[in-house]
């Protein structure tokens, strides 16, 4: 029986807690829990049906809460992200999703925010006191309906193009619990495949596949509406899991669940995720500051 999930914990939480291969940490900080997840070998990775490496998993405070420049939490998931990012060089971000569907619409709505600096060089740089911004080159991708055009192929010929030290990712994603939806925020070193959280599985972006290394951030806004139905009746045995995934999924046309809220969600979400994203790429200006550049 499969359980729809994009997060690791909960693929952790399926798998079994106690696996060879893999190293987990928790800790609290600025009001959050964190949890740094190591994938370390293929075996592991299979158990898991993850890909080996790094991911971070922040558990926040309810995101239709508002999240002020000044809060400790976007200073701490900038720190967060900036470990996986390298220290130097043009960094490209990419917001994935489709703007028109709200529960996807986390990756344009992010990037919409992040502050682009690539063009920002010489005298124009010296003369506006910015020469010590991190360039930073921004791209919303859209889905393959709107450019005819596959989310990989649009970020493997900017890549080859700009030649950027390292891409940033942002996507919606799916969760096995509600309680999840809004409330956490994952950061991996491992890419991302596009549209895996409805299902729509596209060619992996990832290091391997455009040749630098490549950062993905998402929070969870839709939950799978089987996984959901399997989990709440506790269903262990595949014939009433075949049941209920015929009944809920006609077709083939899988269903998933959004909270009401989802609109005010994705606006917090997207604000927290540029937020941090500006802070850690631009380490040297304040979140003050940056806020007001954008």
């Amino acid at each position: 029986m499969e359980r729809r999930t994009d997060l690791a914990v909960e693929a952790r939480e399926l798998a079994g807690e106690d696996i060879s291969g893999v190293e987990f940490i928790k800790r609290e900080e600025s009001g959050m829990e964190i949890s740094r997840m190591t994938v370390k070998n293929h075996d592991a990775g299979i158990k898991l049906k993850k890909e080996i490496g790094t991911y971070i998993t922040i558990d926040v405070p309810a995101m239709t809460d508002n999240y002020l420049s000044t809060d400790e939490r976007i200073l701490t998931i900038g720190k967060e992200i900036r470990r996986l990012l390298p220290v130097n060089g043009l960094v490209l971000v990419c917001g994935l999703g489709n703007v028109e569907i709200t529960p996807d619409a986390l990756g344009p709505k992010s990037v919409s925010r992040v502050l682009a600096t690539r063009h920002i060089t010489g005298e124009l740089a010296r003369s506006t006191g910015l020469d010590s911004l991190r360039p930073v080159a921004v791209l919303s991708t859209g889905v393959t309906g709107q450019t005819g055009i596959e989310t990989f192929e649009y970020i493997e010929s900017i890549v080859a193009k700009v030649r950027p030290n390292a891409v940033v990712v942002i996507d919606a994603l799916a969760s096995r619990r509600l309680e999840r939806l809004g409330c956490t925020l994952q950061i991996s070193d491992t890419g991302i495949s596009p549209g895996s959280g409805v299902r729509n599985h596209r060619k992996s972006i990832n290091r391997e596949s455009v040749g630098v290394p490549v950062i993905s951030l998402g929070v969870p806004t839709v939950v799978d509406a089987v996984t959901l139905v399997c989990d709440a009746l506790g269903v262990t045995d595949a014939k009433t899991y075949e049941q209920l995934r015929a009944s809920l999924s006609p077709d083939n046309r899988s269903m998933v669940v959004t909270p009401k809220e989802i609109d005010l969600l994705i606006d917090r979400a997207s604000r927290l995720i540029s937020m941090s994203l500006n802070c850690a790429l631009q380490e040297n200006v304040e979140p003050s500051v940056l806020e007001s550049l954008m």
